[in-house]
């Protein structure tokens, strides 16, 4: 028998979205050298969330972000995750003080057969493995707790929590492991403030921004000072009130239908028989219609268009085994964050 393949829900989204981003990054094994920001952003929170939840000491939770962005000094990139995540962390924690759960378990992983629906048996080529950011009890009831960053919360947002399936199989899978019946899913949002931190203006900037300002005055004076840098306690007060403001922290909570664990072993069995289908064929074909979804280009579309140009490859990616989000300290980021 075969070595069993062991995949992720996001493998088989990606398969299902588009075959060839499917195989360069589960087969070839193929990751952008750059990754994207709001993934890696994504990422940092889901850790401090996980000190958050196990250790609920903010010190602990600031030290890893002050690790994280070590160079934050001599980056502005670093410097503004840096006061982002900072703010969001220690507003966080006050929002937060007390919950009224307990952390049953955080980061847990499983691994499960996949399973034909209608005969019960189990593949002899896949397994699903995942893993869940915390499982937690309220009133009795066994609830997993699912974190996001968002640009912003709206109906539509909310809407589209009800698509994310993947939670929802692993809700399933955890089930079989642990033997509990697991009822929802808290939905744990934090909104990434959109503010920024004032450069201020150099004195070129400034003498032209006078010049024009004396230019429309009466008097042909100016009154106008030279904008400096805004410091950087200044920025992170700023930062703080923003997420006093509502809307910014949002928890909902959405009950699993049981119909819906039906839905999604049939749709994993199906995918998996589709799968054995595109390797036995070395065929997998492109969708055209994911190149450019969630507003932003799919990281192989330079790949695509290059006609897997070995060059494109040499500079642009990197090997990496795939499933990263089941090793220790990393989070399943394969997931748009809506």
């Amino acid at each position: 028998m075969s070595e069993l393949m062991t995949t992720t829900y996001s493998m088989w989204r990606l398969f299902r979205n588009c075959r060839k981003a499917c195989e360069y990054r589960y087969l070839r094994d193929l990751v952008p050298l750059e990754r994207d920001h709001n993934l890696a952003f994504g990422s940092v929170i889901h850790d401090c969330l996980e000190i958050w939840h196990g250790q609920r000491e903010l010190e602990k939770v600031l030290e890893h972000i002050d690790q994280v962005y070590a160079n934050r000094a001599h980056d502005d990139h670093q410097l503004a995750d840096w006061h982002l995540a900072t703010a969001m962390m220690s507003s966080y924690s006050e929002q937060y003080p007390v919950e009224d759960f307990d952390v049953v378990a955080l980061e847990k992983t499983f691994e499960g057969p996949i399973v034909n629906p209608d005969t019960n048996a189990a593949s002899r080529s896949f397994v699903l493995a995942g893993k869940v950011d915390g499982l937690v009890q309220q009133d009795g009831q066994y609830l997993l707790l699912e974190h996001k960053t968002a640009s912003q919360i709206d109906a539509g947002y909310l809407e589209r929590l009800w698509t994310d399936f993947q939670i929802i199989i692993y809700a399933w899978y955890l089930e079989q492991t642990l033997g509990i019946r697991i009822s929802g899913i808290i939905y744990n949002v934090l909104v990434k403030a959109k503010l920024r931190q004032s450069k201020g203006e150099t004195e070129a900037e400034f003498e032209t921004r006078r010049a024009e300002l004396i230019a429309k005055s009466k008097t042909g004076k100016s009154s106008a000072k030279r904008k400096m840098p805004e410091p950087d306690d200044a920025f992170q007060q700023r930062l703080k009130d923003k997420y006093l403001e509502p809307g910014m922290f949002h928890r909902e909570l959405l009950y699993i239908s049981r119909d819906q664990f039906d839905e999604l072993r049939s749709e994993l069995w199906e995918l998996s028989k589709a799968m054995l289908d595109a390797r036995r064929r070395n065929t997998f074909y492109r969708n055209t219609a994911f190149c450019f979804q969630y507003g932003r280009a799919c990281p192989y579309f330079p790949l695509c268009r290059s006609g897997e140009n070995p060059n494109v490859i040499e500079n642009h990616y990197q090997r990496v085994l795939p499933h990263e989000e089941l090793r220790d300290g990393a989070s399943e980021d394969a997931a748009p964050v809506f």
